[in-house]
């Protein structure tokens, strides 16, 4: 915020969002409204992504309900990346936002 450089647009970043709902509505659901049986494979991980993830439930003891937040949330992210698979940094970026989250409403 107190940069020099030249920072993303409102409107670039309106744009990026509105293609990111775009995608989502062709794939038939928002992330956030992913079903359960959907899941896994239109959150599909690759290989380091799902080291990632079990790692991160493994060291924050996280529930099934949080593991599915996360992915949502990672698949998000991709989506806005213009990435067509979730990859191990979408996971550890889904993660940080969970840790931020447990922390500030702990």
């Amino acid at each position: 915020m107190r940069g020099k450089g030249d920072g993303v647009t409102s409107t670039e970043i309106r744009q990026r969002v509105e293609a990111c709902r775009l995608t989502q509505r062709q794939r038939g659901f928002y992330n956030a409204h992913i079903p359960h049986r959907a899941l896994r494979k239109l959150c599909a991980l690759d290989e380091a992504g799902e080291r990632t993830m079990e790692l991160a439930v493994r060291r924050m003891g996280l529930s099934a309900r949080a593991h599915d937040r996360i992915l949502k949330v990672a698949r998000t992210i991709a989506d806005l990346a213009n990435s067509e698979t979730v990859s191990a940094k979408h996971v550890a970026e889904a993660v940080q936002y969970r840790g931020l989250d447990r922390s500030y409403w702990s």
